[in-house]
């Protein structure tokens, strides 16, 4: 069914990225956690490289994904389904073909932007290796800045996060933006949230 559904629109190529994310189904109760977590890597793509809804519409559209994701209220309520986020006006649930086409749109941006992401995850392994605060190079205070903003303005549960807990969850985020960013990212990217949600 999912191959008919998506044969036509799609590229071989694509519909092969598609195919890699049906062979492992995560269970009903494992999607509010998939949402969560999609809902964070994308706030820390955009914290990084100042993307927004037209960035990942315009993605959906090149994937041949926008009748899953046809518009900004689409997305919004996407994203404003994540369990961590502020308010209830979003809808509560995500179904497994939505939650793949953001795990495409996802790897797709994160290719995009693979240079930048590179460059900063390089500037925070030397940060480390030098045992400096990576706070204080310019890309990474930046991008932590933005992140953990981005995430005081959206998460309901950002009044009890400490400082060190976003920059650690930023960055963590960020290292995992650039596998996501590879020729298997989509697949790297799923099974990593099938196996977080069990969790």
């Amino acid at each position: 069914m999912l191959k008919t559904m998506h044969s036509s629109a799609q590229s071989p190529n694509q519909s092969t990225k598609w195919n890699d994310l049906t062979r492992a189904e995560p269970a009903p109760v494992q999607l509010n956690n998939i949402k969560a977590q999609l809902d964070l890597i994308l706030l820390a793509l955009e914290a990084l490289v100042g993307i927004g809804s037209e960035a990942m519409l315009s993605a959906a559209e090149e994937l041949n994904l926008a009748t899953k994701i046809p518009d900004r209220v689409a997305l919004w309520r996407l994203r404003q389904s994540n369990p961590l986020r502020k308010g209830d006006g979003g809808r509560k649930k995500l179904d497994i073909e939505e939650a793949r086409s953001l795990v495409l749109i996802i790897c797709h941006l994160a290719k995009q932007y693979q240079t930048q992401i590179r460059r900063a995850v390089m500037l925070l392994e030397q940060a480390i290796a030098n045992r400096e605060v990576p706070h204080k190079i310019g890309v990474l205070g930046d991008y932590i800045d933005s992140f953990s903003n981005l995430y005081q303005e959206r998460m309901e549960d950002a009044e009890h996060l400490s400082t060190n807990w976003l920059s650690q969850l930023g960055f963590k985020l960020l290292v995992d933006l650039l596998f996501y960013s590879g020729a298997v990212g989509h697949r790297h990217l799923w099974l990593t949230l099938l196996d977080r949600s069990q969790l």
